[in-house]
């Protein structure tokens, strides 16, 4: 039977995968003394991985497919096909940004500034790269973890990843520069995705967990309405593309069917009651496949 080897990250990308997985409709089961999950499709083989070795392993056939940051892939240098983007991280639906971040009292307000210093970060040798991009020569210290902790005693700037900023703040540091933008990607080994079968599989799985992406923070909204009262419920609906719209047995009346982001529902459904729809539901979403 043929079987697709599938790398999932293991760390602070773990949570965030699975639940999309699921959503997308795999069932992944972690037992805590294992590094192969149970997945609920006899055709995927999967293995828990470091984001920050999956491209290696994936260049280096040991596994066919699997999901891992574009920083990575930079920082490693792996030659891997690079299948889809797959927006999502730790805690939103959003990309990531490595930034070089002082204290809040140091004198340092650009990378220039930083000539002869010594710079902490996981993300070695994209931190050098960008370096030698500015015409800056500093030292970069591999840093084994809690990096945030570092400057201004054992370093005196870090470069390290954030979503919201917020840990960098709490730990009293100020971001000074952008050094890349990072997002996880679908990543495949070259003979695995020119393999038919396992390029359909790929495909499938990367359309599944698209839609789930796609589904997230949205709902569907459904209401009937007169359709004298048509125009005024359409005016006040946002809609993916345009609301579907279908004939009722009474033809006086229409049902109406649409996608809304889920932070506008409070907003929008007082106003479809006042513009006369009736029966109105609002039902949550998995995956929304385009």
């Amino acid at each position: 039977m043929n079987v697709l080897k599938l790398g999932i990250p293991k760390g602070s990308l773990q949570e965030a995968s699975l639940q999309l997985f699921r959503r997308a409709g795999y069932e992944i089961t972690v037992s805590s003394r294992s590094y192969f999950p149970s997945i609920d499709d006899d055709e995927i083989e999967c293995m828990l991985i470091r984001a920050q070795e999956m491209a290696r392993y994936v260049e280096d056939g040991i596994l066919d497919a699997g999901l891992t940051g574009k920083d990575w892939i930079l920082e490693n240098g792996s030659n891997v096909t690079e299948v889809a983007d797959l927006v999502y991280a730790k805690q939103s639906f959003g990309k990531v940004r490595w930034v070089l971040a002082v204290p809040e009292k140091s004198p340092f307000h650009s990378v220039k500034d930083l000539e002869g210093k010594v710079i902490a970060t996981e993300l070695v040798g994209v931190t050098r790269r960008y370096l030698e991009r500015n015409g800056v020569k500093a030292k970069v210290e591999f840093s084994w973890g809690a990096t945030e902790v570092k400057p201004p005693v054992l370093a005196d700037a870090i470069v390290e990843v954030t979503e919201t900023g917020s840990s960098l703040r709490a730990n009293g540091l100020r971001i000074v520069e952008t050094v890349m933008e990072s997002n996880t990607k679908f990543i495949a080994h070259p003979a695995a995705w020119a393999d038919a079968w396992k390029r359909r599989k790929i495909e499938t799985l990367i359309m599944l967990l698209q839609g789930a992406i796609e589904a997230a923070g949205k709902v569907g909204l459904m209401l009937n309405v007169k359709r004298d009262n048509l125009e005024r419920v359409l005016s006040i609906l946002p809609a993916l593309k345009t609301p579907t719209v279908s004939a009722l047995s009474d033809s006086d009346w229409v049902a109406v069917n649409t996608v809304i982001e889920e932070k506008t529902v409070r907003e929008i459904i007082p106003r479809l009651k006042a513009a006369d729809a009736q029966g109105i539901v609002e039902y949550p979403l998995n995956k929304i496949v385009v």
